[in-house]
């Protein structure tokens, strides 16, 4: 590991410590060439699948948009931050699992849907407003009936 001080390559392990949940390794390094101290974290690098869009475009996943899909779809709604941490991390591994290379962004939406419904029943209606495009009022009355029951 480089000193990200002098530069140096020679650093040697002084500590290592394993998170609380599991998820990461702390690493307290010490350079052998100028004997500053600093911190690595080591966690495994987890590959998702490439999203395919509606229009055929291809991008990376990124954590953040589904993060803001649901703080849109939950603004003002008594849901904490715990419960949405989990079913965002739900989802994830729902992606993982699955074990595609791309995933069509229809997937995603529906499994943010299935999440939401279980969160809020609000913003469960908010978000399929919008993911499915209504046109018109008689389509939320029907996604509201069906909610209902």
């Amino acid at each position: 590991m480089k000193c990200p001080f002098c530069g140096h390559l020679d650093t040697q392990v002084a500590e290592t410590r394993v998170a609380e949940d599991g998820g990461f390794i702390r690493r307290r390094r010490r350079c052998g060439a100028c004997g500053k101290r600093f911190t690595t974290y080591e966690k495994p690098e987890i590959n998702f699948p490439v999203v395919v869009k509606k229009d055929g475009r291809r991008t990376e996943y990124v954590a953040a948009k589904l993060r803001g899909s649901f703080a849109i779809a939950l603004r003002k709604r008594p849901v904490s931050t715990a419960q949405v941490d989990a079913a965002i991390e739900r989802i994830e591994e729902q992606l993982l699992s699955l074990g595609l290379r791309e995933l069509a962004s229809s997937r995603i939406g529906e499994l943010v849907m299935r999440e939401l419904k279980k969160l809020d029943q609000v913003a469960y209606i908010r978000y399929a407003s919008v993911y499915r495009s209504f046109e018109d009022i008689d389509e939320f009355k029907t996604l509201v009936d069906e909610v209902r029951r």
